[in-house]
């Protein structure tokens, strides 16, 4: 009697281990899941586009009205055996685009354009092999938190790349704290 409770035990046993291994497939759930950053991400050859966002106006709308310069923030690593340049950046929202500091993405290593992470620009510029600043001008119409604007990043050798570009989340406490009409609370 024992060894058939036995038996039957190591048998089921053995069915739920054949069934949970069926869930291992090739087909998996983390096969389409993105890395948890706030930015689009992209690729232009063997150049890598990583975090790509507006910065936060840092107020508490965080919208650019429309008229004003918004400044870009990414990552821009060179997988490759030689050297790039990010030449322009531009989007149909935007009168021009605007490229200032190092351009020049060294082979092997990253260009940070814009202020990423909290840094400032000289922590930023002292641990990344370049720093760039990289705007948007003149907007042709407002842009809020949570909207997707189309940016091109254009570079020399790899060409050009368009992604759907977010405001970042601020790096500040924001306290906007309106003011509420008399005799209501909370």
């Amino acid at each position: 009697m024992k060894r058939r409770v036995l038996g039957s035990a190591v048998l089921g046993l053995g069915a739920a281990l054949v069934l949970a291994g069926c869930g291992a497939g090739q087909i998996t759930q983390t096969n389409t899941m993105l890395p948890a950053v706030n930015g689009a991400l992209g690729e232009a050859g063997k150049l890598a586009l990583r975090n790509v966002s507006l910065a936060n106006t840092e107020n508490c709308q965080q919208a650019y009205p429309a008229g004003s310069d918004a400044p870009l923030k990414l990552v821009v690593a060179n997988g490759g055996p030689k050297d790039d340049e990010l030449v322009s950046v531009g989007s149909p929202i935007a009168a021009s685009g605007a490229v200032q500091g190092q351009q020049t993405i060294v082979a092997g290593s990253t260009l940070v354009v814009g202020v990423t992470n909290g840094a400032t620009a000289s922590q930023a510029a002292d641990t990344r092999i370049g720093h760039a600043t990289a705007t948007l001008r003149g907007l042709k119409s407002a842009i809020w938190p949570g909207q997707l604007t189309p940016v091109t990043f254009t570079f020399r050798d790899a060409g050009a790349v368009t992604l759907e570009v977010p405001i970042a989340a601020p790096t500040k406490t924001l306290s906007c704290n309106e003011a509420q009409p008399a005799g209501t609370s909370h």
